[in-house]
């Protein structure tokens, strides 16, 4: 991933940042100069590697841990991040999971969790993000706008597959 521009003085939180995409995107955020808030929920020490792997870039990082489907954690993990950095700039909403199984056999608690980190945390962190948005407004030296979302998806919700009913209908929801 190559990020145009300069990020310098920006700040952003990635969710799910400790592997895959949001690794690549909260380092590639790193590298373009913005500082960087790196959300786990599980694997801990993978999220620490990306923080020091942003910090190599010269900017900063901070990993915090939080379920981004719970809106106790969500709500703590902004304010832990605007305790330490000032504020967020960037949200990119990128944590999600997936949990196959064949609809006729899936519990009602496997369709939840898929639709609660997938949808409901990107509900929850964007709702987190625009207050702080609105909290600030718009700092001019920074950028020319009041702040920026990101919600990642995928190709999921127009072709679905066998046993993706909760993933896919998550992915339909966020497009």
């Amino acid at each position: 991933m190559i990020l145009q521009g300069n990020l310098t003085g920006q700040k952003a939180l990635v969710t799910g940042a400790n592997s895959g995409i949001g690794q690549a995107v909260a380092l590639a955020l790193g590298r373009a100069g913005a500082d960087v808030i790196v959300n786990f929920v599980e694997r801990e020490e993978a999220a620490h590697q990306v923080v020091r792997d942003i910090r190599s870039a010269g900017t900063k990082a901070l990993a915090i841990k939080a379920d981004v489907s719970r809106e106790d954690d969500v709500e703590q993990m902004f304010d832990h991040a605007t305790k330490e950095f000032g504020t967020i700039d960037i949200l990119v909403a990128n944590a999600g999971l997936q949990r196959d199984s064949a609809i006729q056999t899936m519990t009602l608690k496997e369709w939840d969790k898929v639709l609660g980190v997938n949808l409901t945390g990107q509900f929850l962190c964007a709702r987190a993000a625009i207050r702080e948005f609105l909290r600030r407004g718009v700092v001019p030296n920074v950028s020319c706008a009041a702040g920026k979302i990101i919600c990642m998806s995928s190709v999921h919700q127009e072709i679905p597959w066998g046993g993706h009913a909760n993933y896919a209908t998550s992915k339909g929801g966020i497009r």
